[in-house]
């Protein structure tokens, strides 16, 4: 009986190619991740991924969507899990600095230097939805008394938004000398009591081990 020597080629579907290529993106950094790569890891065909995609660059597109859909979900999830705007913030400030720790720091740089405008055309695509969110995060503030009346709210969510991408800059802050905790009670902390009332300040302390990264 004649067994055939050729390799079955597994069939994936257009969902798992996106979830294999972004897990491996964002362990490897895009520029070393080949279609190759990514086939090896699905134990296919490059037919099959070019089933679904023209080219890496369409794929990385997929990926970012999905990627920003994720997040996005995630701070949903706490801003509705919380009882108030400064909880909400400390739910979004532990999801973004763990996402950074899980990320290789490549990821966003290649794509910046090799994709430039990718990334924001993603976010855009998105409804820009981190600014979005630090907005009525500034308006709840305020209805309950716990951030300043005149408080420049778009401003102020694009301030916080530049901060948080502070955290994550390894070139300015090697990781050897600036611990999360150390740069989020550099950074964040004294930002935010600069916006808070009393009352806010009040709440902010009790709300400060939000803050501390528990990786």
């Amino acid at each position: 009986m004649f067994i055939s020597a050729i390799p079955l080629v597994k069939m994936v579907t257009k969902d798992k190619i996106i979830e294999v290529a972004l897990k491996l993106f964002l362990q490897n950094g895009v520029k070393t991740i080949t279609i190759s790569r990514i086939v090896k890891e699905l134990h296919t065909s490059k037919r099959t991924i070019y089933n679904h995609f023209t080219d890496k660059t369409e794929l990385l597109k997929a990926c970012l969507a999905d990627y920003h859909a994720r997040v996005r979900k995630e701070n949903e999830g706490g801003i509705e899990a919380a009882s108030n705007a400064i909880e909400a913030m400390g739910h979004m400030h532990q999801r973004i600095v763990y996402r950074a720790s899980q990320t290789n720091p490549n990821f966003f740089n290649d794509i910046l230097h090799y994709y430039p405008g990718l990334l924001q055309d993603s976010y855009k695509n998105t409804g820009n939805f981190a600014h979005a969110e630090l907005q009525m995060l500034g308006e709840w503030g305020i209805e309950d008394g716990l951030f300043i009346k005149d408080l420049d709210i778009e401003v102020t969510s694009k301030t916080v938004l530049a901060l948080l991408e502070m955290l994550k800059d390894t070139n300015r802050f090697p990781v050897s000398e600036f611990s999360k905790e150390r740069l989020t009670f550099g950074i964040m902390i004294p930002y935010l009591r600069g916006v808070c009332t009393t009352k806010g300040m009040e709440v902010l302390k009790q709300q400060e081990e939000l803050f501390k990264i528990l990786l």
